[in-house]
């Protein structure tokens, strides 16, 4: 059996107080979990873990209160209504769990796993749907053994534009975890808006996305 294992970043996910945390803080947010149910208010509780050097000042007005700290971490909580939206539940409600939350800079970084490529386009369109900023920084695939069979994606199909921005975004560490560069920084390097960056990167990985997708079907 093979599988697809995808990591998404949404770079603007509204008053999200994890992203707004990494915001503040030169540490990446780790360890995020919450809980499955509401509590009789009507709220969603969660936690998230950062370095004990970490200063915990985001910009969201969810009160933080911090719960356990140790040499090695430590760990927050706060709760937010449970009507708000939330990029970890929007992609679960599509039936895929998220196997792991981070956070770095302001943005989320939320990674999952799913049986077909096609589920992870889904995905990717429901959260664009919510969010501005939404990129898969990761795609990779599991084959049983002897059974590797690669697709080539034809670059051509990016405009000159498209294959500057993806090349800069490399080069500087964009994808890299944690980050060599964020998304200010590489339009910085561009010489364009943040969210002119953003446009481009999206627009260049949906065309190969299509690409990844039109060959996994000619396979099949």
């Amino acid at each position: 059996m093979t599988g697809f294992r995808a990591t998404v970043v949404v770079h603007d996910p509204a008053d999200c107080p994890v992203a707004d945390v990494s915001g503040g803080t030169d540490e990446p947010v780790d360890s995020v979990s919450r809980s499955s149910q509401p509590t009789a208010e009507g709220t969603i509780v969660e936690e998230f873990g950062v370095s004990p050097e970490a200063s915990v000042d985001g910009d969201s007005d969810v009160e933080v209160t911090p719960i356990q700290s140790n040499d090695r971490e430590a760990i927050y909580r706060f709760e937010r209504d449970e009507s708000a939206d939330c990029a970890c539940e929007i992609v679960e409600t599509t039936g895929t769990p998220v196997s792991s939350v981070r956070a770095q800079d302001g943005a989320l970084l939320l990674s999952f796993r799913t049986f077909e490529l096609t589920e992870v386009a889904e995905i990717v369109d429901e959260l664009r749907a919510y969010f501005d900023g939404v990129v898969v920084e990761e795609l990779s695939q599991d084959h049983e053994e002897g059974s590797a069979d690669p697709v080539v994606v034809n670059r051509d199909e990016l405009t000159a534009r498209q294959r500057e921005i993806l090349d800069t975004a490399h080069e500087m560490g964009y994808f890299d975890y944690p980050k060599g560069a964020n998304a200010t920084d590489v339009a910085e390097e561009l010489g364009v808006a943040r969210s002119t960056f953003t446009e481009h990167l999206a627009a260049a990985q949906t065309k190969l996305m299509d690409a990844i997708l039109e060959a996994d079907r000619d396979r099949q």
